[in-house]
């Protein structure tokens, strides 16, 4: 069992420290970004140096460095938009009157650059890993863009808890492109697909004779994609999830969450 429970317990630790350090890090005054984002991106290029020295190594060890280079990669981009250094060519609010796929343009509008640095670096990854035996970098990596991108799209669509306190107060122009809803058509889509690639990767991982570098790979796959559905339902459940990072939030979240909620709760068709 502990050869199911030490990787599953690895990505969990690593999924909620890192995602509380990248909220630290984006709510310092802006002062500090510029010298977070020189730090995160010497850990970048060290990451991506891993990634491809791993590549050929088919092992448990390499498995974890592979995953958890993945996620550096992952938090250079998280860390890089959210503190306003790669976003897009128009990073300011909608006009109200926008509605359908004219409200959708202008939000891809406030992000473009942040996506196409996302699919860079996947393409960087993949090229790493090209016709070598150890992907787990690579299959973290597109988890983690997929859901990601399930998750924006959700929230553009309509959920019922915003989360807005993650937002830092420079991106409050994004309020008016969250919507509150009860539901909204993707929601299903999106944890069905969460959950049916978690039990995939799970039972792969619990397969008869799976190698122990097989089995560490997708049991730390398979914990990210069950903690990305779970993502996914607090965005819809009545629950506090954001105690999970209260630690890393500032005192001044409550009057931004306010702000977004005011904004927000204005239904959008």
């Amino acid at each position: 069992m502990g050869a199911y429970a030490a990787p599953a317990l690895y990505a969990v630790l690593l999924w909620w420290s890192a995602t509380g350090l990248v909220l630290v890090l984006q709510h310092l005054p802006r002062r500090t970004h510029p010298r977070s984002l020189a730090v995160a991106s010497a850990m970048l290029a060290g990451a991506l140096w891993a990634i491809g020295a791993v590549a050929d190594d088919e092992t448990e060890t390499g498995a974890y460095v592979g995953f958890t280079a993945a996620v550096i990669v992952w938090g250079w981009q998280e860390m890089s938009y959210y503190m306003g250094f790669v976003s897009g060519p128009k990073p300011s609010a909608c006009a109200p009157n926008l509605r359908g796929l004219d409200r959708f343009f202008a939000a891809l509008a406030t992000s473009l650059w942040h996506e196409f640095a996302i699919l860079l670096g996947g393409l960087a990854i993949l090229c790493l890993t090209w016709g070598e035996g150890n992907r787990v970098a690579l299959w973290t990596y597109a988890l983690l863009a997929l859901m990601n991108a399930s998750a924006r799209l959700n929230l553009f669509l309509g959920v019922r808890n915003l989360h807005a306190e993650f937002l830092p107060s420079h991106l409050g122009y994004l309020a008016c492109y969250l919507s509150r809803r009860p539901m909204n058509p993707l929601f299903p889509i999106s944890v069905t697909l969460g959950t049916g690639a978690t039990v995939l990767l799970a039972r792969g991982a619990l397969g008869v004779g799976a190698a122990p570098q097989t089995i560490t790979g997708l049991s730390l796959l398979a914990a990210l994609a069950a903690l990305a559905t779970l993502e996914h339902w607090f965005l819809m459940l009545p629950l506090p999830s954001a105690a999970l990072w209260n630690w890393s939030l500032p005192d001044r979240a409550a009057p931004v969450a306010a702000e977004v909620q005011d904004t927000a709760t204005v239904p959008r068709e």
